[in-house]
């Protein structure tokens, strides 16, 4: 059995920085660790006990010589002290990483942690997938890796509206891969409805990310026949129609509780007294300004700097 998973979602902007797609699917693994360890036993066939704690770890790890290097998600399952698995998901979204990072990845955290590791690499592009799914040469004897590849072809394309309530992350990630079918958004925006506040926001704008222009196009048609108040990105409707009505205070009040779902979104750590200067402030146009910066923001700080 391959012991190796490679998920290949790793778009690129023009400055070399990650895309929207390739954050939203890293924080969808961060928000949800479980996901990792449902896709490798239930879409890769990987026999992972289900009993086990997963948590996150540091996502940075060092080798000899000492070069630090970053991963997209790192999780382990079991005591915190003898874990018995290690997860490490990479997004890669082109072909131009050398397969041998992930070699080097899953040699350098069994050094750290002393316990199975396993690659899952993301790829929205059919592709890259295929690229990446052969044994890797690492150039050491005895030692090829081969990856499991998660690519649009093994993401089902969730059409059943309680599947997609009951698997809201996987059903983002079956609107990034198979979207241009209607119902597979029918069914991701039937689940919406279903969801809590909260949840709701958070995989629609990880949808929205993933998705293709065509595809965001056609998630807004749909989304505007429901009961689902946004229709286009967090940052771009900024409070949903809830701030079409009312007076200022109450729209100031709406805009506050959107900038915080974002935040949750991001997965960016809110402190008391940043909950505390959010939900004081009557300004509609500062908590604009706050929500913007929200959206590309890497930590609190740079929200209000």
């Amino acid at each position: 059995m391959r012991k190796t998973i490679t998920f290949c979602t790793r778009h690129v902007t023009m400055s070399g920085m990650p895309s929207p797609r390739h954050d939203a699917l890293v924080q969808m693994f961060n928000d949800r660790p479980k996901l990792a360890v449902e896709i490798l036993r239930n879409q890769m066939g990987v026999d992972l006990p289900d009993n086990l704690e997963v948590r996150r770890e540091s996502n940075t790890f060092n080798t000899r010589p000492s070069d630090d290097i970053d991963a997209d998600v790192v999780l382990s399952m079991g005591p915190r002290q003898e874990p018995v698995h290690a997860i490490i998901v990479e997004v890669q979204q082109d072909k131009s990483k050398d397969a041998k990072q992930f070699a080097r990845y899953a040699a350098a955290l069994w050094l750290l942690l002393r316990c199975d590791v396993i690659t899952l690499l993301v790829c929205p592009d059919q592709g890259t997938a295929t690229h990446y799914a052969n044994p890797i040469d690492t150039g050491l004897t005895g030692y090829r890796p081969e990856p499991y590849v998660l690519g649009p072809d093994d993401i089902p394309a969730i059409t059943d509206p309680d599947e997609a309530a009951t698997h809201l992350a996987l059903s983002a990630m079956s609107v990034m891969a198979h979207g241009r079918n209607r119902q597979v958004i029918e069914a991701f925006a039937a689940a919406l409805v279903k969801a809590d506040d909260e949840h709701a926001a958070k995989y629609h704008e990880y949808a929205y990310s993933m998705a293709a222009a065509d595809i965001r196009r056609l998630m807004e048609e749909i989304m505007k026949s429901t009961d689902w108040p946004v229709h286009s990105p967090l940052a771009r409707e900024h409070f949903g129609r809830g701030l079409d009505q009312g007076k200022a205070e109450g729209k100031a009040e709406e805009a506050g509780k959107m900038l915080l779902l974002v935040l949750g979104a991001r997965g960016l750590d809110v402190p008391e007294d940043a909950h505390a200067r959010i939900t004081a402030c009557t300004d509609l146009a500062q908590l604009e300004a706050w929500t913007t910066l929200a959206v590309t923001a890497k930590t609190i700080h740079d929200v209000f700097d």
